[in-house]
């Protein structure tokens, strides 16, 4: 098995706390009405969304994937920080054992937040990974970043 690691960080104008709610603590209601070209639903299975909580993503009909089930393994609504795992499910293509995804956004000196995300893939074997999977993150970031700012008194 060998771990492949991936830094990322986009910048929002939107401030911190907002960008967290929108995404982490709402996101499972939010982003499939956001994509629902991508997303059809996001259901807990087993728990709320506190940290050992785990989670089914359904996929929009016409996507490559069909679904993922998720663990969420940290939350700290305090500091902004969210981590979760990629357990089963399409994405990991039979490759992966796991993907843990670790989100952190920071306040920026502009107004606005950093989400500095760190991806580690968990590969089955010798897997050789291709970079690319970060970027569907960013378009999904920009996606509620943009709701947000046409809906500024949703949140």
């Amino acid at each position: 098995m060998g771990v492949f690691t991936y830094e990322s960080e986009i910048v929002s104008a939107i401030p911190p706390a907002k960008m967290f709610k929108a995404c982490v603590l709402d996101g499972d209601s939010l982003i499939p009405r956001i994509v629902p070209q991508a997303f059809k639903s996001v259901e807990y299975i087993q728990g709320n969304g506190e940290p050992g909580s785990i989670r089914k993503v359904t996929f929009a009909q016409g996507s490559q994937f069909n679904y993922m089930k998720q663990k969420v393994e940290a939350l700290d609504k305090e500091n902004f920080k969210y981590v979760y795992s990629v357990i089963k499910g399409d994405p990991l293509m039979n490759k992966l054992e796991k993907i843990t995804y670790e989100i952190k956004l920071e306040a920026s000196p502009a107004g606005g937040s950093i989400c500095k995300t760190t991806s580690k893939y968990y590969t089955i074997g010798d897997v050789e990974l291709k970079e690319g999977k970060e970027k569907a993150s960013g378009i999904l970031f920009k996606a509620i970043e943009a709701y947000l700012l046409a809906n500024p008194y949703a949140y």
